[in-house]
């Protein structure tokens, strides 16, 4: 009878302490949980979640944290709800980061009227991808993302409405592909390789890098690279990009046409 008894208090203790690490643990992780709310997140969980609130959230993170960062996970913790509540509107992540390249080209198209000369309208296109690429520094990683962006319905507008423009100005289909990859990977590293620092770099390194930039290429043999060294002056200030934007902007249109021209 005593072995009996010490076996039940043992099972009793044991039981005991189970229940205890299970509420320490459940503590903790609801703890962890409640951090991880800011007071925009918990407000937005208040709320009814949509599609379009995700997408909105994860752009965000994405473009603050770079695409390789966007988790289902990590963007639950920024809404203020559990990732279960995200594959209500996106199976995956693969899913997520689709309908982010489509919110972000539907744009492109929204300004081109068909009644509008071919190089207005090609112009148009290329100023609206240029401009969503700078607001939102995530979109080339999305394309890329994206295992075939070609199903990608507000692409595939794009596209389409790219090939319209280039056939009218007497280029052949064949011809218009090319010219369309060439325009879109053009903007691409218009804006990858942008003048001046790293964007969200703080003020004083951005200082640092042009004074060191600036002095490399003033310290070389003014003899041999006069024009470098000229150039380095100019690093003084910071870079008129919506010049620079303009200036390539203007440099891809001025070779279309030109081409264009030589079929006439």
């Amino acid at each position: 009878m005593k072995v009996a008894s010490e076996t039940a208090t043992r099972a009793h203790h044991l039981r005991f302490t189970e229940n205890l690490l299970y509420a320490v643990l459940v503590r903790r992780t609801c703890t962890s949980y409640r951090r991880s709310c800011t007071p925009y997140s918990c407000q937005v969980a208040a709320e009814k979640l949509t599609r379009d609130s995700v997408v909105e959230r994860a752009l965000e993170l994405a473009n603050e944290e770079g695409v390789e960062s966007l988790t289902i996970r990590r963007l639950a913790g920024r809404l203020g709800v559990t990732p279960m509540a995200l594959y209500w509107h996106f199976k995956n992540k693969d899913e997520l980061v689709w309908a982010l390249a489509e919110h972000l080209l539907a744009g492109v198209t929204a300004d081109v009227s068909p009644g509008d000369p071919w190089q207005k309208r090609l112009r148009r296109m290329v100023e609206a991808l240029v401009r969503t690429m700078r607001e939102h520094p995530s979109l080339p990683a999305f394309l890329t993302a994206v295992e075939d962006k070609r199903d990608v319905e507000s692409f595939k507008r794009a596209t389409e409405a790219a090939l319209d423009a280039l056939t009218t100005a007497g280029f052949t289909l064949s011809e218009g592909y090319y010219i369309s990859s060439y325009l879109l990977n053009a903007s691409i590293a218009l804006v990858k390789y942008q003048p001046g620092c790293p964007v969200g770099m703080p003020e004083a390194e951005q200082a640092e890098m042009l004074r060191l930039r600036r002095l490399h290429l003033e310290s070389m043999p003014r003899d041999r690279y006069p024009h470098m060294v000229e150039y380095g002056a100019t690093l003084g200030a910071p870079p008129d990009l919506d010049h620079y934007f303009a200036f390539g902007v203007d440099l891809m249109m001025e070779g279309v046409e030109a081409l264009a021209r030589c079929r006439e």
